[in-house]
């Protein structure tokens, strides 16, 4: 039996077949997957892992792509449905010389409109990078993203062309042209309104941003209050059938007031010219008191004191008073105050004469002698020249004679003429 050429070529690749899969078998593999592809990224000696999270991978299969800057550094490793069961998780080795910050973003892309899907990992799109990426680090889903894809375009396109009302675009232009052919006028105006408008809105827009954060704040409060205000509106209920009760005594008020308004409104139409004659009366009072100033607020502060002045409130302390007291003692003063003797007509030696023999009387038991000028009880008119006075067991006879007595300090020199002699017997 003859072989052909095609049969031995047949037989040739099946036992290549089976000696890549006994290789294969025996270097650890468990599937074909595990190959890596000719012309793939070098992981080098030490690559490292990392993980990101995806909400949707399309068709993205392990084995493909990493790239950074469109330069393949790493490898899809697995592709697996998250614990959340609604994202999912990309499992990447990167080369262990490729430099990346730990806050890198993943981005599903794709080599063409219609070539494979690769992941790409780059630096973040805002901020500045920050440290670097580790092995087992996890990207998460707040820094991946997934483009538009072809699939979605020409989907979206389908419906838009089979259900989404294109044909009515004639339609809708046409009733468009028959609403403005004519009214050019009031639409250029209202589009001036409208461009003042808008202008208006963005000159206020901080005072808008103001207003909606004023806003902001008091939604937070009423929230924050919401148990207080639910107690507000269950105790509201009392209240409001304390009011249903008054209803009547409320309108009856309400009426009293209405009486009151009218009769009040006649009062001052029939006495309207009476009140603005008396306004007029006391316009110049008025003006007066404004005139005073200060001087009315200060006389009021004595005003409860009369006749003390104000500061004698300071006397009393408490439980007890202070008082400050002035005396002034003259010798002219006593005198006419308690002697009743006017010094500047009376001679002082006579006075001081008689105080000594009104010390002596009273010491002998003798009857008191008159003070010139002083009368009383106990007290007689000073006799005159020449008399005898008679006192108990004992007579004193006085004699008219003639001499000069000058007084000094303050009275004044007192000239007469007369002896006093003494005589008497008794006990």
């Amino acid at each position: 039996m003859t072989t052909t050429p095609r049969i031995r070529r047949a037989w040739r690749l099946a036992v290549v077949a089976v000696v890549a899969a006994v290789g294969l078998s025996g270097c650890g593999l468990q599937s074909i997957q595990e190959v890596p592809l000719p012309g793939g990224a070098s992981l080098g000696d030490h690559p490292y892992t990392v993980t990101a999270l995806l909400s949707n991978v399309v068709d993205l299969v392990p084995n493909a792509s990493v790239r950074t800057n469109d330069v393949p550094v790493g490898v899809v490793r697995e592709v697996r449905l998250a614990p959340d069961g609604w994202t999912a998780e990309v499992t990447m080795a990167v080369n262990g010389d490729t430099m990346l910050p730990a806050n890198a973003i993943a981005r599903l892309r794709q080599t063409s409109l219609l070539g494979e899907k690769f992941v790409e990992l780059a630096n973040p799109a805002i901020g500045a990078p920050q440290g670097r990426l580790q092995d087992g680090a996890v990207i998460p889903l707040d820094r991946t993203d997934v483009g538009a894809q072809v699939e979605e375009v020409l989907g979206a396109l389908s419906l838009l062309l089979n259900g989404g009302g294109v044909e009515k675009i004639q339609t809708i232009s046409r009733e468009l042209n028959a609403a403005l052919s004519g009214n050019e006028g009031q639409i250029r105006a209202l589009l001036d309104n409208l461009n003042v408008f808008v202008g208006t809105l963005d000159q206020q827009r901080a005072d808008i941003v103001r207003a909606l954060d004023s806003v902001d704040r008091l939604s937070r409060t009423l929230v924050d209050q919401r148990a207080k205000i639910a107690n507000v509106i269950d105790n509201l209920q009392p209240g409001l059938d304390v009011l249903n009760q008054q209803r009547g005594l409320l309108v009856g008020t309400l009426q009293a007031l209405q009486r009151l308004s009218v009769v009040g409104t006649d009062v001052i139409n029939r006495a309207g010219q009476n009140t603005i004659a008396d306004l007029t009366a006391l316009q110049p009072i008025l003006g007066n008191l404004v005139a005073s100033g200060d001087a009315l607020p200060g006389s009021l502060q004595i005003l409860l004191t009369i006749p003390f002045a104000d500061n004698a409130l300071n006397v009393i302390k408490g439980d007890y008073a202070n008082i400050d007291v002035s005396l002034e003692i003259s010798l002219q003063g006593l005198l006419q105050n308690l002697l009743g003797v006017n010094p500047s007509a009376t001679n002082l030696n006579q006075i001081f004469a008689l105080l000594q023999n009104q010390q002596v009387a009273r010491a002998t038991g003798n009857p008191l002698i008159a003070l010139p000028g002083v009368t009383g009880a106990g007290n007689t008119a000073a006799p005159p020249a020449g008399t005898t006075t008679t006192g108990g067991t004992g007579t004193t006879t006085t004699t008219g004679g003639t001499g000069t007595t000058t007084t000094g300090g303050t009275g004044p020199a007192t000239t007469g003429t007369g002896t006093t002699g003494t005589q008497g017997g008794g006990n």
